[in-house]
C-alpha cells in the first residue's frame, strides 16, 4: 500500500510577535508557552478555527491516518483538536518535522529554532517525542530557492516513510511560505513569478493533493547536519515529488465560519531589511510577504 492523499493545512490565527531587522531581536507582547517569543499560540479566534478544522477533517476519506506539524506551537495546537477528534478510531500522535517548519527568510541574525521535544511532550501529551526530524532548517536562514529545496527534502522523506508503513492518507499542519513551497513541489510546477498567488495559504483552510505516480526518486541522499548542502530531490517541471500530485482543493475554507481569511504570497523579498521611515519591528507577514484577504464568511471574521 502507498500514500494516496495529502491533507495540508496551515495554522490558525496565531498572537502576534515582531522582529527588530537591525538587531534580530524578537519580542510578543504575550509571553509563549515555550518562552520563545517568536512562538506564539493561537489567538483565541485561531483555536475556534481549529475546532472547525478538526471537525471537517474527521470526515475525510480516505481517513487520516498520520499527522505531521511544523514543531512550533501554533501549528500543533491547531492540529490538536483533529487527533483528538480521530483518537476515538486511531492511536495517533503529531509527529514534529522541522522540515516543514517556519520561513525566517534570511538575515545577519540567527533565526528561532522551535522548542525541543521534550518541552513539546510537557504541553502537547500526544506529541511523538521519539520522532526524528529529516531535516532542519539553518539558523542563519534560507533564501526562497532553499525554503522549497528544504521543503522538498522534506516532503521526499514523509511520502518515503508513509509508502513504508502502508497509510493512505496523511495531514500536514505548516506555515503560509511553507505551504506555498508544499504546493509546489509536490505538483513540480514553479512560477516563474514567484510572487505568483498559484496556492492559498488561509488560515485553518484545506489543500488536498491526490498522488498521480507512485515512483519515489532513488538514491537521494540523507541530510547530514546543519552545516551540510540540501540533498537534491527533482521535482521541477511537472515531476513532483514521490512521482507527482494533483491539487483537487485549494485553500478550502467553506467549513469556517469566519470564511476566508488571512492569507498570503511571496512579495519576492527574502530578508528583514530595515528600510528609511519604516517602524523599528516588522511581523513575519508584512516583512517577508504580502498579506492577502479573502472572500469572509457569514460569521465572525478577525484580522
Amino acid at each position: 500500500m502507498t500514500l494516496e492523499v495529502i491533507y495540508l493545512t496551515r495554522h490558525g490565527f496565531r498572537s502576534n510577535w515582531v522582529v527588530d531587522p537591525k538587531t534580530g531581536t524578537y519580542s510578543a507582547s504575550i509571553p509563549s508557552p515555550t518562552g520563545i517569543p517568536s512562538d506564539p499560540a493561537l489567538a483565541g479566534y485561531g483555536v475556534a478555527q481549529s475546532h472547525e478544522l478538526a471537525a471537517h477533517l474527521k470526515t475525510l476519506s480516505p481517513p487520516i491516518e498520520r499527522i505531521y506539524s511544523s514543531p512550533f506551537y501554533r501549528c500543533i495546537q491547531t492540529i490538536t483538536p483533529t487527533l483528538d477528534a480521530l483518537s476515538s478510531s486511531h492511536s495517533l500522535k503529531v509527529r514534529g518535522e522541522n522540515g516543514i517548519g517556519e520561513w525566517y527568510g534570511l538575515a545577519r541574525f540567527d533565526h528561532p529554532s522551535p522548542a525541543e521535544p521534550a518541552l513539546l511532550k510537557t504541553l502537547f501529551p500526544h506529541y511523538d517525542e521519539t520522532y526524528t526530524p529529516v531535516i532542519k532548517p539553518s539558523v542563519n536562514g534560507e533564501n526562497i530557492e532553499e525554503l522549497h529545496n528544504r521543503t522538498a527534502y522534506a516532503l521526499h522523506r514523509i511520502i518515503e516513510q508513509s509508502d513504508r508503513e502502508g497509510v493512505k492518507a496523511i495531514v500536514i499542519c505548516t506555515h503560509a511560505a511553507t505551504l506555498i513551497a508544499i504546493g509546489r513541489v509536490l505538483t513540480g510546477r514553479m512560477p516563474d513569478d514567484i510572487a505568483e498567488e498559484d496556492f492559498r495559504p488561509f488560515t485553518c483552510g484545506l489543500s488536498t493533493f491526490v498522488r498521480e505516480g507512485k515512483e519515489v526518486q532513488a538514491g537521494v541522499e540523507e541530510w547530514k547536519g546543519p552545516e551540510s548542502r540540501i540533498p537534491s530531490v527533482d521535482w521541477r517541471g511537472g515531476k513532483g515529488v514521490g512521482g507527482g500530485w494533483k491539487l483537487e482543493g485549494s485553500g478550502e475554507c467553506g467549513f469556517l465560519s469566519g470564511g476566508e481569511e488571512r492569507g498570503w504570497r511571496f512579495s519576492g523579498d527574502e530578508s528583514f531589511v530595515a528600510q528609511p521611515g519604516q517602524a523599528p519591528a516588522l511581523d513575519a507577514g508584512s516583512g517577508l510577504g504580502v498579506v492577502v484577504e479573502g472572500n469572509k464568511g457569514s460569521g465572525p471574521s478577525r484580522l
